[in-house]
């Protein structure tokens, strides 16, 4: 999904492992063109490994999608552990969940920031598929996060601050959407913003 920084390419390239280069294709085609519209073909024309590649990883392409879907997840939160190690005061480590998604807006995508790559799979979905699990898992564990932080924050607001967590994950999605259509994270600063007046009236 990142641009591959030099170095990385050459021998260290050749010996990536299959499973490895499917999954970096698939992330960054299913994030630019959708599920529906990405083949299997494309994925492995893309990792430049044999089709018979897929099929001793992964079972099927749902399970492909599930793989990405959880690999996202774990991005994010790579991406936000990044920023609480920088956060020196309890607000700041409450933004660092907004500063994670601003993180992903950053990413060299193929064809530009498309919004949350997590909530664009789970539109394209039927109910019931185990990946939109994966993303109301996501999605309700970014609302714990920001919980704890109200929680660390004021820790005397235990019902108000599961509340306000709530009003922060909306704001949060909403501003995600609307960066998504933009294509840029101003809407996500907008919203960082809001969320940190919020906190500081606590």
């Amino acid at each position: 999904m990142t641009k591959v920084a030099a170095g990385n390419t050459g021998q260290k390239e050749l010996k990536r492992p299959a499973r490895e280069k499917l999954l970096a294709s698939a992330s960054k085609l299913f994030y630019a063109d959708g599920l529906a519209s990405t083949g299997i073909d494309a994925v492995t024309a893309d990792a430049g490994v044999a089709k018979m590649s897929l099929c001793n990883n992964f079972a099927s392409k749902s399970e492909l999608v599930t793989a990405y879907l959880n690999a996202r997840h774990q991005e994010w939160l790579g991406l936000y552990h990044r920023r609480l190690d920088q956060a020196a005061e309890p607000a700041d480590r409450l933004l660092a969940v907004f500063d994670a998604y601003s993180d992903h807006a950053h990413f060299e995508y193929e064809r530009g920031f498309r919004g949350c790559g997590l909530l664009n799979a789970a539109a394209e979905l039927p109910v019931g598929d185990p990946g939109r699990d994966i993303v109301k898992l996501h999605k309700e564990e970014v609302e714990r996060l920001l919980a704890e932080h109200l929680q660390e924050i004021a820790p005397r607001r235990t019902a108000p601050n599961a509340s306000t967590a709530k009003q922060l994950s909306f704001l949060l999605e909403g501003a995600m959407a609307r960066a998504g259509l933009e294509g840029n994270d101003t809407c996500l600063t907008e919203a960082r913003g809001m969320a940190r007046q919020l906190v500081l009236a606590l």
